[in-house]
């Protein structure tokens, strides 16, 4: 667990179009939600908590522990909106806590020292931001963020009209923790069904250990 206080969000207020639409976390792989494998990674490594960054009825995920917060931006305009929730949440409801961690709903292979190194990262570097990488790509929801940016981040997207997660990150001078891919990749995303697939025969051990 990382020594400074960390509240963690999951990302899933997406549209999920490439996987056809609905709630792509609630999808089961090996019998689990995508949800419940993100949750039971991370969790641990968030000492303030974990929250969800969902829109609509909150209701539908009610086995989730915790709080489940909208984007305060409207018209879905992606995972910096989610963020935004999450620092803003923060803000209001744990002052003392300085960072957000975030992840992607739809990465269940998550590694049990995501937010330790990115703190790692982000202290090596005098920084506010850290992101992950892995196989020479920035995984650019899959970060911590310094709740004192929510300002910048609210003016980013509501006064410029910023959308894509990169592009607010150049802004800043964000420091990287790198992973290995062997055996898998820990930001794999399931993004359409072909890699729904292969995550399950990652699951099932094909070839492989099995992956819990």
């Amino acid at each position: 667990m990382s020594a400074s206080p960390t509240l963690g969000v999951i990302l899933a207020g997406g549209l999920s179009r490439r996987m056809g639409g609905g709630d792509k976390p609630l999808l089961r792989l090996g019998g689990r939600t995508l949800l419940e494998r993100v949750a039971e990674r991370l969790r641990p490594q968030c000492s303030a908590g974990l929250i969800l960054n969902a829109n609509g009825d909150a209701g539908r995920f009610r086995a989730f522990t915790g709080f489940v917060v909208p984007d305060s931006v409207p018209d879905a305009p992606g995972p910096l909106a989610g963020v935004l929730a999450a620092l803003d949440f923060c803000a209001a409801h744990r002052p003392d806590v300085a960072y957000v961690a975030s992840v992607a709903g739809d990465t269940p292979f998550l590694p049990d020292d995501f937010v330790a190194r990115l703190h790692a990262a982000r202290a090596r570097d005098g920084v506010d931001m850290a992101v992950a990488a892995s196989g020479g790509q920035l995984h650019f929801v899959n970060g911590l963020w310094a709740v004192s940016l929510r300002h910048d981040l609210r003016a980013a997207l509501v006064e410029r009209g910023l959308r894509r997660v990169g592009m607010w990150i150049a802004r800043h001078n964000a420091a990287e923790a790198a992973w290995e891919t062997e055996p898998v990749d820990p930001f794999l995303n399931l993004n359409t069904p072909a890699d729904f697939a292969a995550a399950e025969r990652l699951v099932a051990g094909e070839g492989r250990t099995p992956i819990q």
